[in-house]
């Protein structure tokens, strides 16, 4: 198991030993998102904007417009904190301060570089597509050379990286364990609902990608 190395910025002081500074932490939390948060100061202001995002290997990857002011920031090199976090159910103690939820986080600290190149550009997005909805590339028309030229893919290296991560039961106290309350997790769970075609794709057979989902 790979370890992280860790910074001042990724120590984790409130609750340390929920912290986790090893990559296969990471990389599986980062595989089950679909959203990240980017923070980052543009213009003497802090903003934070969402994104889709997908991991290869040692990096994070986003896309966006070349138009994207978050975009042509992040390119120029700005200083970010991209965070991710998956909500795993509600902890239900016997006392309103015992009450919690469990979840997987993670920071990332860091800055992004930008890909260069069709060839590289093109392989970036279908891993992106094979990430949300795998075979769903094979199934539409790939970007032309307009579309990758009007595209920017960046990566942000898995260096300064921490994950915080809560789970089990409720940890009441002493004095609550004999509440007539009941206690416990209630798992929060996610999927897919029923396909909803596009007009003019009412008749059409439903694609393997969608199938499978």
């Amino acid at each position: 198991m790979s370890q992280l190395t860790v910074t001042d910025l990724t120590r984790v002081r409130r609750h340390p030993e929920r912290a986790h500074y090893d990559r296969d932490t990471l990389h599986a939390l980062l595989d089950s998102a679909l959203i990240c948060h980017i923070a980052f100061v543009l213009d003497g202001q802090v903003q934070q904007i969402p994104t889709a995002c997908w991991r290869e290997g040692e990096h994070l990857y986003i896309h966006g417009s070349n138009g994207s002011r978050m975009i042509r920031a992040l390119r120029a090199g700005a200083s970010v904190c991209v965070a991710v976090s998956l909500f795993d159910g509600l902890v239900l103690a016997k006392s309103s301060f015992s009450t919690s939820v469990n979840y997987r986080s993670a920071l990332i600290y860091g800055q992004f570089a930008a890909l260069e190149g069709e060839d590289a550009k093109r392989a970036s997005l279908k891993a992106f597509f094979e990430h949300y909805l795998p075979g769903r590339w094979d199934e539409v028309r790939e970007p032309d050379a307009s579309e990758l030229a009007a595209t920017t893919v960046l990566a942000l290296p898995l260096e300064q990286a921490v994950c915080k991560v809560r789970s089990g039961p409720p940890q009441d106290k002493a004095e609550d364990e004999a509440a007539p309350v009941w206690a416990g997790v209630l798992p929060a769970l996610s999927g897919w609902g029923a396909p909803q075609p596009a007009p003019g794709c009412e008749d059409w057979p439903l694609p393997g990608s969608v199938q499978a989902a």
